[in-house]
């Protein structure tokens, strides 16, 4: 059984803090969670990140966190994926891991006839030289949790005041950019088959929460 779940737009501090203590709470038969939400507008700069890399952060707050990379942006019209998984259970590593979830998103792309590629030097998923998804995760105990970060129709405004992900100049893209009509919602259903069969996770699989636009759900 995996647990899908639906948390709407959520405090980011509030959402790393129940990851964390779910994974520190966890065992071995535990079942694998994939948390789909939006945040309100922040920085988050992961364990490796440089404060030069905030050009003007301005009133949106920063918040620097326990991911691997520099910084990023997250804001409503995004879709966040957190996957919390056993990755011994699943026999992935975090390369693995990291490929599996970008390929899911090239997959989704496709949908439309458009290429999407993953970089090896710069994590991620871009369309021609513009970046789609950012990634950023931990590993504890053999879990993961942070994960995907997918422009839908999200402000890209804000980018401007950082360096994504510790690249100056780094030019974003977003779904609607490229003709593809989805909400956040919208999105997430339209990701979710490519990531189940892409991660390997078990089924059947369950919502929690409300998630909108789920078969079966009111």
């Amino acid at each position: 059984m995996t647990v899908l779940r639906w948390l709407g737009r959520t405090d980011y501090e509030a959402t790393w803090a129940a990851m964390r203590a779910l994974t520190e709470a966890r065992n071995e038969s535990s079942p694998d969670e994939l948390w789909f939400l939006e945040h309100p507008p922040v920085f988050t700069l992961g364990m490796a990140g440089r404060r030069e890399h905030l050009l003007a952060a301005g009133d949106i707050p920063v918040v620097a966190t326990d991911r691997g990379g520099q910084v990023t942006y997250h804001g409503p019209g995004q879709l966040v994926v957190y996957p919390l998984l056993d990755l011994r259970r699943l026999g992935l590593g975090v390369r693995a891991l990291v490929e599996r979830l970008e390929r899911s998103v090239c997959r989704l792309v496709a949908e439309s006839g458009l290429e999407a590629s993953a970089r090896r030097d710069a994590p991620g998923v871009y369309v021609g030289e513009r970046k789609l998804a950012s990634l950023g995760l931990r590993v504890r105990r053999g879990c993961s949790y942070h994960g995907l970060a997918l422009n839908v129709d999200l402000d890209l405004a804000p980018f401007a005041r950082i360096n994504p992900c510790g690249y100056a100049g780094l030019a974003m893209t977003r779904l609607v950019d490229l003709g593809i009509d989805l909400d956040v919602p919208g999105a997430a259903l339209r990701l979710l088959p490519y990531l189940v069969e892409e991660l390997g996770v078990a089924g059947p699989c369950r919502w929690e929460g409300d998630p909108p636009l789920i078969p079966g759900n009111p």
